[in-house]
């Protein structure tokens, strides 16, 4: 896809599919880094920087990962991918934070349909996600699906009591007025998604992982927001811990 009819793509359903986007050494490059970071992680991170599920072993996600590894900060900046993003944020992009998003084999739990705004709060809404594969995301392990066109409005979240996705849509049926997309994809391949198009994945009951590398970045230009700030910490109070 070239850079128009990404743009335009981007634009019109909130999110867009890349495949290729890495090639297969810079996985194998990837996937590396992160086996050395989770192999010492657990022992060194503070808690607030992890998730695990809820078999209370397996990691969920990790957060911050750009704060306690150089690697993935200088690979969130790589020119590729600033280049990428630019005029999707409309601006100059600043890197948010880099994650991931491990759904374990067996034991992936799902993600409730949520606004990543609701978490950013952010304004003008000039955010998104590079979602990049390491794994198949198939239909099998929680590949995630995407409300298509649904980035225009934000919409009331409130509390989901879900470990490590802390808000939800406060009236999930919103979903049924969008058409659906599920973003199956091959390592390499990256899904980029505006942080106000709802986005939701399935448990993964599957005996293969979906791990993915997630990278927020925003515009420049974008502030916080002191009444969605307020209304995510309300949130968390609530939350389980980690949450």
């Amino acid at each position: 896809m070239n850079g128009s009819r990404l743009i335009d793509a981007y634009r019109r359903n909130g999110v867009v599919r890349c495949h290729g986007l890495l090639d297969p050494a810079e996985v194998i490059e990837l996937r590396a880094a992160f086996e050395t970071y989770q192999s010492r992680a657990l022992a060194e991170l503070p808690e607030a920087d992890y998730t695990l599920e809820p078999d209370q072993l397996s990691v969920r996600n990790f957060w911050r990962m750009q704060d306690h590894d150089p690697f993935f900060r200088a690979f969130a900046e790589r020119p590729v991918l600033v280049d990428l993003v630019e005029p999707l944020v409309n601006g100059a992009p600043v890197l948010v934070g880099v994650e991931t998003f491990n759904k374990p084999a067996r034991v992936g739990s799902p993600v409730p349909p949520h606004q990543d705004n609701a978490y950013f709060c952010q304004t003008p809404p000039d955010v998104l996600t590079v979602w990049i594969a390491l794994d198949p995301a198939t239909a099998e392990n929680g590949a995630v699906e995407y409300s298509l066109g649904s980035q225009h409005e934000y919409l009331p979240h409130a509390a989901s009591g879900v470990k490590g996705n802390s808000f939800g849509l406060a009236d999930e049926s919103v979903v049924d007025r969008f058409p659906q997309f599920l973003g199956t994809v091959d390592p390499g391949d990256a899904l980029i998604h505006h942080c106000q198009t709802i986005h939701r994945s399935q448990p993964n009951r599957s005996a293969h992982s979906r791990l993915s590398l997630v990278i927020v970045y925003r515009g420049g230009h974008t502030v916080s927001d002191q009444t969605m700030q307020v209304a995510y910490q309300d949130a968390l109070a609530t939350a389980p811990q980690n949450a």
